[in-house]
């Protein structure tokens, strides 16, 4: 079993860069993270893949170690994106004839058609969460796209209704999420970035489908809400559009973002009660913030939120950064928590 964990606890949000033997980096940091498969990223041949990726996996396991950090991931480096690796093994989806959706910048990407019942033909990560598990002895978390999100990075040619199909991903998630706990996972995260991306759509029904996909987990489930890779997206609000909505879920804690887009800390009081993994690493430069720094942005906070269930955390995921950056912003969180933990 993993060892307590100490106040304000570390972590990665999910994704670290993954190794260049592994993946063509340049030509991901080059197009709009993908909703479809896109094998074509791969460097290793694909009867070597998976044996490549689980490699790649311990670095990162090895890495989040050697920085410090407490809640551990596997790096999502198995992934092309946050969301295609689970939304593409799902039945009732048609990912050999990609239909188009406008992405949050408001441009044509290809996404899965849906053209039957969506379903789950089997547990999709759990050899994941056990290969982690089994790497690392301490807490570990393991990240899936929520189903607000894929809903609306999904063409819907058979529910025609928009809500409808929320709900059905929400249904095929919350049959993983039980599965990842009953596989040893300690967390599990629901990435849900569009619920920021499309808050009309989401305020009709982004709180339901959230709150169906998370009804009767047995452990703890976060739910991350950010502005996009900032790599990708570079604009950022000076607020949330779709945040207080979460308050009345029954998850545990909302992942945000704050040191890039400079969150006013006052938006996080309607989330009293729940938990807040801070976002305190500024993903948009490779540069690595200084723990004071970092330290400084996590004490803005700290009137406006519940220090006892607060976990420090990036922005938004690792992935596009280089993976000296990556380490060093990570070892900043973990010596950051430890300038805090001296203070409370």
């Amino acid at each position: 079993m993993p060892a307590t964990l100490p106040p304000l606890p570390t972590s990665i949000v999910g994704s670290l860069p993954q190794p260049d033997w592994l993946i063509d980096r340049a030509r991901l940091a080059h197009q709009f993270p993908p909703r479809v498969r896109a094998a074509e990223l791969w460097r290793v041949a694909p009867e070597l893949l998976e044996e490549a990726q689980d490699d790649a996996t311990l670095l990162a396991v090895r890495a989040q170690e050697l920085a410090g950090l407490d809640i551990l991931t596997d790096g999502e480096q198995r992934r092309e994106s946050y969301s295609n690796h689970f939304a593409t093994a799902l039945d009732g989806v048609d990912v050999d004839t990609p239909g188009s959706v406008l992405n949050r910048s408001g441009k044509p990407i290809p996404v899965p058609r849906v053209v039957g019942e969506v379903g789950r033909p089997r547990p999709i990560q759990v050899r994941d969460v056990e290969f982690l598990r089994a790497a690392t002895d301490r807490t570990v978390k393991m990240t899936l796209p929520g189903p607000f999100t894929m809903a609306q990075q999904a063409q819907d040619e058979h529910y025609r209704d928009d809500r409808a199909l929320a709900l059905a991903y929400a249904d095929v998630v919350r049959a993983e999420i039980a599965d990842l706990f009953a596989a040893g996972a300690d967390v599990v995260q629901l990435d849900e970035p569009w619920l920021q991306a499309r808050p009309e759509v989401a305020r009709r029904y982004g709180a339901e489908a959230v709150t169906r996909a998370v009804e009767g987990a047995v452990g703890p489930v976060h739910v991350h809400v950010c502005f996009g890779y900032a790599a990708m997206v570079a604009d950022r609000p000076e607020g949330y559009s779709f945040l207080p909505e979460l308050a009345d879920t029954p998850v545990h804690t909302v992942s945000v973002e704050t040191a890039q887009s400079h969150l006013d800390p006052a938006t996080l009081r309607p989330l009293r009660g729940k938990g807040i993994a801070l976002g305190v690493l500024d993903l948009s430069t490779p540069e690595v913030e200084t723990p004071e720094v970092v330290a400084d942005r996590v004490r803005r906070a700290l009137d406006h939120v519940d220090v006892d269930r607060l976990v420090l955390t990036s922005d938004c995921g690792l992935k596009y950064l280089p993976r000296e950056s990556a380490a060093g912003k990570m070892r900043s969180l973990a010596l950051a928590a430890e300038l805090l933990r001296a203070e409370l």
